[in-house]
Formats: structure tokens, sequence, C-alpha cells
């Protein structure tokens, strides 16, 4: 008969043996650390002694092939040995090896002397290393419980009843889920030989020498456990009862001792004032520390699926109280679900009327940019020309000669041409050139068609048409400055002969041998009449007719300095009058200019023909006229050709938006009716709710908890 075993023997290390008290830890360490071990394992290298027991010891290994550590329980204490005891637990860990719950057999050594067998090694120790520092949280004792339960449900489906569950025997792996061991007084489910457990743990009809062994036990080992996981003690524990079973003198008195206090004493309670034990999981814990076996569950899996339904009872907990708040809830749901759809419907019209919108401006601003790039590839083209007209060249190098004393020959050839080019820009619907003009390599107007003579004989060399660098002021020009040897787009500046902004095409002239540079000659635009050819009727026309803000905007930039060339406020009368610091100010914004410039991916050059669409476009000439220019707008942005110029295809947000803000109105006005269901259907739930609650509250609730009843196989 297995001696029955006390509370005072502490949980177990990482082996199966019971913890000892102090005197007899020190006593063992001591031991092993001065004693070689008691048996030697081939294929294993003994370390140390985790823990001594009544019937041997638990020594830690480590495997010589792998590394991995095991735990060796070796029976080496003879004199009182069982050796039942070793082939029963042994037995029992071949059957349940499958189980994650429980601890793994490793290795039988049924010959050697003493017997041993190896199983795996938990780091984390035991549940009961794990209680000394105290009580759990009620969560994780619940997920601790059912780890154990699993481990018995696989067992009591094997057959096979612990009879002594307790926290010394169940062992924590790394990540803190439960592992059953120790099955050393388990038994069959037909066997008939008693089995005593541990005081405090063991079922009160278990604490005979007679009984026959029940599932019933294990269901009240479990129970003790979670008393324990959640209050730092098992029931009934107390200074008074262990005084009492200590005195008595036989083992019989001791468990009948044990059985009465059970049987007769205060029901267990102190986890009935745990925070976060709810009534169910009360019920569970008092339906397994039931005395009575007849009341109590019928095995492992009825106490598992009490507290699987349990949990499942608690995933309720936020629909009931959602049924509380419904109402509420629901109003917001329907106020949200209103504004909700109000902006997405309004949203996507928006974005509906606005792209289209968009898609027109870009179709728009495409051809546009590819019209103004021809007429300056035309008038570019006209330039090249001329400058290659070997007279010209000679007049050029004649009149140089003749230090530009005479110079008529040259004059009448240019006048010529210019009147050539005029007349075909009349045929054609375009506008003149505001003027030719001819510089020689050093920078000195030479000839200028209309005829200036504040300009002629003048240096220009600081214009940025002369050179291509910049604008520079007449005092700043680098020495050595040379003229352009290809065809070039100018900056705009501010014309010194008429005062009007113009923006210039210049061409070299080349010598006869194409070696040097021996002239510059250029056709000068007025801004602001840039883009006239393209606006139906006169612009200041167009604006009157239309002052309001759906009409189109086409307007010319420069992005070398990103400022405005062209844009319909800038009319001829009001330009001449826009002083220089407004000049500059008339600047697309830093997040305007970020956008549109060029950022390829590889350092390839960004295709002329992109548009670049936004959504929130400022004009820069919102600052002087908010009236007709402030705020959002759409625009599309394409480039000229190679000019380094941006036209622009705007129109006002707010315009284009018109039907969109027609059905926002009508929005809010089917949002009243809206507000009429809501208050039905709240009512309606109300009603709903307030009867659910009447009905459960008239419901008779019953002192006993209901729990399904599971025979044992």
């Amino acid at each position: 008969m297995d001696a029955i075993k006390s509370t005072s023997e502490a949980p177990q290390a990482s082996g199966n043996t019971e913890r000892q008290d102090d005197a007899e830890l020190a006593k063992s360490l001591s031991l092993s650390r001065r004693r070689a071990p008691v048996v030697s394992v081939p294929g294993l290298t003994i370390l140390r002694c985790l823990g001594e027991g009544a019937y041997g010891s638990v020594w830690q290994a480590r495997e010589k092939n792998t590394g991995k550590l095991v735990a060796v329980k070796v029976y080496s204490h003879r004199g009182g040995l069982d050796w039942s005891l070793l082939s029963r637990e042994v037995e029992k860990l071949a059957i349940l090896y499958t189980s994650r719950n429980i601890v793994g057999l490793l290795e039988v050594g049924w010959d050697s002397d003493p017997p041993y067998y190896v199983m795996e090694y938990l780091e984390r120790g035991s549940l009961a290393g794990l209680l000394a520092d105290g009580p759990l949280p009620v969560r994780e004792a619940v997920r601790i419980a059912k780890g154990i339960l699993l481990a018995l449900v696989h067992a009591h489906g094997s057959g096979i009843l612990h009879c002594d569950l307790k926290p010394a025997n169940v062992l924590l792996d790394a990540d803190l889920e439960p592992r059953l061991c120790d099955f050393g007084q388990s038994r069959l489910s037909y066997e008939q030989a008693p089995a005593l457990g541990t005081l405090f743990y063991m079922a009160p009809e278990q604490a005979d020498l007679k009984a026959v062994p029940d599932a019933r036990w294990d269901v009240y080992a479990l129970g003790a456990v979670l008393y324990h996981l959640i209050c730092g003690a098992p029931p009934h524990r107390t200074p008074e009862n262990e005084r009492r079973i200590e005195a008595a003198a036989t083992l019989e008195e001791r468990l009948t001792a044990y059985h009465q206090l059970v049987r007769d004493g205060a029901k267990p309670s102190l986890h009935l004032r745990v925070r976060g034990v709810d009534r169910r999981l009360a019920e569970i814990v008092d339906h397994c520390l039931e005395p009575n076996s007849d009341k109590r569950f019928a095995n492992a899996q009825a106490v598992l699926d009490a507290i699987e339904q349990r949990e499942r009872s608690r995933s309720f907990r936020p629909l009931l109280a959602l049924g509380g708040l419904g109402p509420v809830l629901l109003m917001l749901a329907l106020g949200l679900f209103y504004l909700d759809s109000m902006r997405d419907a309004v949203g996507s019209a928006a974005l509906n009327v606005t792209t289209r919108a968009l898609e027109s401006d870009v179709l728009t601003v495409e051809i546009l940019a590819r019209s103004v790039a021809r007429e300056l590839e035309k008038r570019t083209a006209e330039l090249e020309e001329f400058a290659k007209d070997p007279d010209l060249q000679s007049a050029i190098k004649a009149a140089a000669s003749r230090d530009w004393s005479d110079r008529s020959d040259l004059r009448l050839s240019l006048t010529q041409a210019k009147a050539r080019a005029d007349n075909m820009q009349h045929q054609l619907g375009l506008n003149r050139d505001r003027s030719w003009f001819l510089t020689d390599a050093s920078g000195f107007q030479r000839w200028r068609e209309p005829q200036e003579d504040s300009t002629l004989d003048e240096n220009w060399s600081h214009r940025d048409y002369f050179h291509g660098l910049g604008e520079f002021e007449r005092d700043t020009v680098p020495a050595g400055m040379q003229p352009i040897t290809k065809p070039h787009l100018s900056l705009a500046y501010k014309s010194q002969a008429t005062g009007q902004n113009v923006a210039s095409l210049t061409v070299p002239v080349w010598d006869e041998k194409h070696e040097r540079v021996i002239g510059v000659l250029g056709r000068s635009m007025q801004l602001g009449q840039l883009l006239s050819p393209y606006v139906p009727g006169n612009r200041r026309e167009a604006e009157a007719d239309d002052p309001g803000d759906r009409t189109r905007k086409i307007v010319l930039i420069d992005d070398r300095n990103w400022r405005l060339l062209d844009h319909p406020w800038l009319t001829e009368e009001r330009r001449d009058g826009v002083t220089n610091d407004e000049v500059r100010q008339l600047r697309l914004s830093e997040a305007v200019i970020s956008r549109l410039r060029p950022t390829p991916a590889s350092g390839e050059p960004t295709e002329a023909s992109v548009v670049i669409q936004m959504r929130d476009y400022i004009d820069p000439v919102g600052q002087f006229n908010p009236k007709d220019y402030g705020g959002e707008w759409l625009a599309a942005f394409c480039r000229v050709g190679d000019t380094g110029w941006f036209a622009i295809v705007q129109e006002r947000k707010s315009a284009v938006l018109r039907p969109v803000d027609a059905l926002a109105a009508r929005l809010r006005r089917d949002g009243a009716w809206a507000l009429v269901v809501s208050g039905v259907l709240i009512g309606t739930l109300w009603l709903v709710v307030l009867r659910g609650l009447k009905e459960r509250s008239e419901r008779p609730v019953s002192t006993t908890a209901q729990l399904p009843e599971v025979g044992f196989d």
C-alpha cells in the first residue's frame, strides 16, 4: 500500500520528486555538489541533483549527441522501494506519451542498478514553485487549470486515473503551459487497488484504504488545485486542521480525521472574495470540491465542458453590454451612418465631377502646349533659316568691318525678313512679334525693328537672350561673356524700348565656316499676348462676359524661375503697371513647384508630354485679386515642348462643384427623415430589451449549478 503524502512535502523541482523543506534542500544540494551521481546512463552526462524524494532522486542531465537537457528519475532508496511504483509510472507515461499536456517519457533503465527512467526536462519547474510566490491572476489560473484538464481528459480517455494530482505534480514548460507528471499513484480504470493521494488535494472518499479508484478523485484534486491557484492555498488547509491530522496516531486515524474535516468542515469560500472570480467560476470550483462524490462532476471532461461553457458565456458579455447601450449606440450608429453616407455620396460625386473636369482640362492643356510649342518652333526655325543666309553673314561682316558706320545693306535685309514674317503671322491670325533685333558677338545691339535710338548700339550682354545664363545687372556681367551657340528662349524681362514685359527667341549667327558666332538674331514677344490666339474673342471681353468662375483660364509659366509669363489678369494695361516686387510675387508656391519639378527615379529625363493634375491649385494672382482668383482651382499642367515653359488650364473648383453642393443640401434634408426613423427603431429596441429583462428577472434562479454529468468510460 502506498503511503499517504503530506502537503508539507512542497513542490518538486524540474523532476517528479517532492520538493524538500529548507533543511533537506540544503542537505540535498550539498550532497549533489560533493558526491558523484548515483547512476550512469549511457548517452547522458549527469549534471546536478535537482531534488531528493522518498524513493530516490531527480538529476539534470545532457544528451551527449544533441546537447538537449533531460531529467533522470533514479529509484535509489532500496530500503523502502516499492518496485511496482517504477513499473506503474513508466507504464502510464508510455501510454500517454502522445499528449502535449503530459510530460514525455524518453527512456527506461529497467536493468540498471539502481533503476531509472529519463523524461523531458522542463526548465520552469513545477506549478508548486510558481505558487510559492502567491496566488495567480484568475485568468491565468483558469488557463493553467484548463491545460491540466486537457491532460486528465487524455489520461481518462486512455483508461488511466492519476489519483495524486497536486501542484508539485504539474510541471511548466518554457511558455508556462502545464504538463502533468508523476503517475506513480495512478491506476487503470478497472483496477480495484486503492491509491492514496496528498492531503488537502485528495478527495474525502479517497482517504480510505479500501476505496476503489474513481475518476471523480481527479475532479476533486483539480478543484483543489484551481482553488490553490486562485486563493494561494488548497481548501481546508489551516494550522488547526493540520494539527488535528498530525495528532492522529495511525494512518487509518489520519485518514479518518481528514475525511471528517472535509465532509463536516466549513465549505471553502475564500475564492468567493477574490476579485475576478465570477459566479460561474465559483460554481465550477464548488462543484469540483463537493464532498459528496455523487454531486461532483463525473470526470475531467465534464469540468472542461463547464469551463468552456463559462468562456462562451463570458464571450457574450460584450453583446449583453451592447444590448444595454443599444439605444444610445443605435442613435450614434444612425448618425454616423447618415454622415458617412452623405460624405461618401458627396465625396464620390465631387471626385467624379472634378475627374471629368480635369480630363477635359488635360485634353485642352495638351493641345494648348503642343500648339504653343509648334508656334515657338516655327518662329525659331524662321530665325535659324535666316541666320544661315550667306547674305546676312556677309552683311554683318561688312558692317562690322566699317565699324558699323554703314549698315544699310544689313538693315534692308533684316527689315525685309521681318516684314515677311509679320505678313505670315497676320495671315495665320497670330500676333506679330513685338520687335526683331540683332546684336554683335559682344552684345551691342546693331539693328532693331521697329527702330529705337535709345537701345541701338547699346551693350545688352547682360540679357539672358544674349548668353542664355539668366538675367544680370549691367554692372555685374562676368568678364568674357560669350553669346549663345544654339537657339534659346529667354527669361522674361522688361524692354527698355517699350517698357513692356517680353520674352525673346534668339539664335546664333555663325560665320561661313561655322567656327565663330558673329551675332545673335532675335525676335521679342510681348507677355500678355502669347496666349491670345488661343482664347476665343478678346480676353478682356471674355472675362467681362463671364466674370464668374466657370470660364477656363489658360496660363503660361517659366519653370526656370516659376513666374507667370501670361495670365488672364495680366492684361496689357495691368501688366505694365505691375511693380518689380509684384512680379516677384507672381510666382508659384513652393508646394506647387515641388509637385511640378521633375524627379525621375533613375536620372532619366521627364517626358515633356506628361500632364500633372492638381485639385487644390492656388493661383498666385489670388493675392492681388482674391475675388476672381482666390480659393482652390482645378489645374492641369503640361510642358511646352523643350522651351522650359509650362502651359496651365485651370478652372475654379467651387464652380465645378456647384452641382455637388446641391446634392449635399438635398442629403441634409433627407437626414431629418433619418432621425425620425431612428427614433422609431430606438423605441422598438427599448421595448424588446425591457421585455427580455423582465422575463429574465422573473425566471427562477437555481442555487446549484446545473452542469452536465458525463459518465466515465
